[in-house]
């Protein structure tokens, strides 16, 4: 299992969630959930200045196996978009935590990421999932 980066907080969905600081938020899926899902073929990201309410899906990942929604932890506006892995959605594959992040949203309820994993609880969340 790979390290869990201890700057991030979870969904139980398996999205993970950055604070950058100046209100914005960057969103990705989890390490774990890449490997679940297989090799990415395809990622549908929304557009800048959508806004999105938290617990609603804003993007897609697809795979060889499956699709499967993103979902964002915050409500807020997308204010950038990984445009790379349009072209190469295996980024996440290979560095879901970094390179491979999906999108940015400047959060309009920060406080709605409380309500979100730490990554001991995330761990946790993931050991039991295992059995």
């Amino acid at each position: 299992m790979n390290e869990i980066p201890g700057d991030l907080k979870f969904m139980k969905s398996h999205e993970w969630a950055r604070v950058e600081g100046d209100g914005k938020v960057t969103i990705g899926i989890s390490d774990h959930a890449q490997g679940l899902l297989g090799d990415l073929v395809y990622v549908e990201l929304p557009n800048v200045g959508d806004r999105v309410e938290a617990g609603t899906a804003v993007a897609v990942v697809e795979s060889v196996k499956a699709a499967s929604d993103v979902y964002t932890p915050v409500t807020g506006k997308v204010v950038e978009v990984n445009a790379a892995l349009t072209d190469k959605p295996e980024t996440i594959n290979e560095d879901a935590y970094g390179d491979g992040w999906i999108l940015v949203i400047e959060a309009e309820e920060p406080e709605q990421l409380n309500e979100l994993l730490g990554p001991d609880d995330y761990a946790e969340l993931l050991e039991e999932e295992d059995h």
